[in-house]
């Protein structure tokens, strides 16, 4: 039986928790190990992309975390899901300082996830949810997901997501998501699958 978890939207007192956890829970994900192949310089540099992605999301979006930051997660409001010029502009100095010589390869992600972003409606985008490594595979993930699509449908929104990372690919399709495209980055980078959660789909239970 699962622990009764709960979760709540985080404050900008949560900002050191909420990326420690989500620094630690992608230090293997695919498309970040493209862009930055030594593990040794993700682990000191995630931090601060998580630290950047923190500020840019609590304003316009909604970010969500256990009690005790044992799962996160980044949502971008309706119409945010792009990386607009503003949004560019104040990231490019702490890119650079994350990414370093892989840059291009960060630009080429960032790209191709704007490219492959749905168009001509409004949705909630899932942009980051992780779990810290001793909690994975003990229903954190599943259990967070389902609260931030109980509050995104609860605005008769539908969800959109994507992930590279093949493992996750069935969760979400068990949470009503459906898979809308497959692609992969230019220049040889990650696969890709984008999947979208209509407002009224079932897997919440």
């Amino acid at each position: 039986m699962m622990t009764e978890r709960s979760f709540a939207s985080a404050s900008p007192l949560d900002q050191a928790d909420v990326v420690h956890t989500l620094s630690l829970a992608f230090q293997n994900d695919p498309a970040l190990s493209w862009i930055m192949p030594d593990a040794e310089r993700r682990k000191a540099r995630l931090p601060i992309l998580f630290d950047t992605l923190f500020k840019s999301d609590l304003p316009t979006g909604m970010i969500l975390k256990s009690d005790a930051c044992e799962a996160c997660s980044l949502w971008r409001a309706p119409g945010k899901a792009d990386t607009g010029p503003w949004e560019l502009v104040k990231s490019v100095v702490p890119m650079l300082r994350v990414f370093g010589a892989g840059i291009g390869r960060g630009v080429a992600v960032s790209n191709a996830l704007d490219a492959h972003h749905p168009k001509g409606f409004p949705y909630w985008y899932l942009h980051f949810v992780g779990v810290s490594p001793e909690w994975q595979g003990k229903g954190w993930g599943g259990a967070i997901i389902r609260d931030g699509l109980a509050r995104t449908a609860a605005e008769g929104m539908p969800s959109y997501l994507e992930t590279a990372t093949p493992q996750n690919v069935p969760l979400y399709l068990r949470l009503g998501f459906e898979i809308v495209e497959e692609w992969d980055v230019p220049g040889g980078g990650p696969h890709f699958w984008s999947m979208l959660r209509p407002a009224n789909a079932p897997g919440l239970g």
